[in-house]
């Protein structure tokens, strides 16, 4: 258990992120491209749009031609044409001419802009009045405006959203390389732990644990797999693990990490061919017992028993290595806000402090108000919206204090 005392910053551990490789990669239709990561940069085969095309209803006109028009002084236009949706336009338009237009139609040659019908009179069949000028591509994307023949439009690495799958689409890609969905083995350990459909005896509780971790390990766009409860019984831990590991890409092992007659996980650990314990004990709270080990290319994690613990563990730091296996190109994906806190917050120096807080509404502003609690009571982390995090070298924090907060 020596390496327990051997405590690394979370800075430390982050730094290991790198040593442990990213899943493979395959080809997916682009219309099941949403949630995954790109495994190789976008180019366009083409510009885009590719053509000259209106943003607004109206006339596509020179921009000269409107030059000084307004409503006391409208400027007077030949109509030369009509253009319709996926039309293209057969002439091409001379000064003091306009061609009638919808949004996304093609602009006709020679004219260089629209005028959006609200600022329109039509006199005849063949004559419309301007009465407001307009610039040069006003209301107008030119045809390299979006993206040029072959520049880089996604760089691998990146989550793709609905509008880059909408992107994908809209130049010709019907299928695109992307990394493969990771897959992270949940174990939980302990005499004490029961399935969730039996009825606690005094001294025992349901597996919390396996619900929650897989929660939040689907928020972060990976797939669980539950290996079920393990009793506190290292031959069946370590067969339990084995099996995990020829499974899955990530295994995380829920009890069992902190200093006790009982807890083995290090020990098992170190007993399994190709694996090294690369962390135990970090310097923060809650979550100081936290275990990282690497098998083969594996990372398995040994996370804190209490429910509260392992859950912090996970959001801090272990998304973030899954984010690394996943193909991210920032495997740092917090979202922080800002917020003033409600009350003075006490700390310890020497270790990183996450603490439960709940945000409310202050005018425009944020107010965090700290959610206290032991680490055992799961309500500390139902009631909380996001995570106050106090450096290692303060001692605490004082009351409004601006902070910022990481959303749960």
């Amino acid at each position: 258990m020596n390496h327990f005392f051997n405590v690394k910053s979370l800075e430390e551990v982050m730094d290991l992120a790198k040593i442990f490789s990213q899943v493979g990669s395959e080809n997916i239709d682009v219309v099941d491209a949403y949630s995954r990561i790109l495994a190789r940069d976008l180019v366009a085969p083409r510009d885009m749009p590719g053509f000259r095309r209106a943003t607004m209803d109206g006339y596509a006109v020179k921009a000269s031609s409107t030059f000084g028009a307004s409503e006391s002084n409208p400027a007077w236009l030949e109509i030369a044409g009509t253009i319709l949706m996926g039309d293209i336009p057969d002439f091409e338009l001379k000064a003091g001419q306009a061609a009638k237009i919808s949004t996304g139609g093609m602009i006709p040659k020679g004219a260089d802009s629209v005028v959006m019908v609200e600022h329109t009179d039509m006199v005849d069949d063949i004559s419309v009045e301007i009465y407001k000028s307009v610039a040069p591509l006003q209301h107008v994307i030119d045809a390299k405006e979006d993206f040029t023949n072959q520049e880089i439009v996604l760089t691998k690495g990146t989550f793709i959203r609905p509008q880059e799958e909408g992107l994908a689409a809209g130049l010709g890609f019907s299928s695109i390389k992307v990394y493969k969905t990771p897959r992270v083995g949940i174990i939980s350990t302990g005499d004490e732990i029961i399935p969730i459909n039996q009825e606690p005896e005094p001294g025992k509780i349901r597996d919390i644990n396996s619900y929650a971790l897989s929660g939040f390990i689907r928020e972060a766009h990976a797939t669980p797999l539950l290996y079920g409860i393990v009793k506190d019984d290292p031959t069946l831990l370590k067969q339990t693990i084995e099996k995990a590991l020829h499974e899955t890409d990530m295994v995380l092992i829920s009890g069992g990490s902190s200093v006790g007659t009982r807890d083995f996980t290090v020990d098992v650990l170190s007993a399994l061919p190709d694996t090294k314990i690369l962390v135990h004990g970090m310097s923060v709270s809650p979550g100081k017992p936290t275990i990282l080990a690497k098998s083969g290319e594996k990372p398995v994690w040994g996370l804190p028993g209490q429910v509260v613990s392992a859950m912090v563990v996970l959001k801090i730091i272990v998304i973030p290595f899954l984010n690394r296996l996943m193909g991210y190109g920032k495997i740092d994906r917090t979202v922080r806000v800002p917020a003033r806190l409600s009350r003075n917050v006490a700390s310890a120096q020497g270790r990183r402090d996450f603490v439960r807080v709940l945000l409310e509404k202050d005018g425009d502003a944020l107010v965090a108000k700290p959610v206290l609690g032991k680490s055992g009571l799961i309500r500390t982390m139902i009631h909380a919206d996001g995570l106050l995090e106090i450096g290692d070298h303060v001692e605490g924090l004082e009351k409004d204090t601006m902070a910022q907060i990481i959303l749960l």
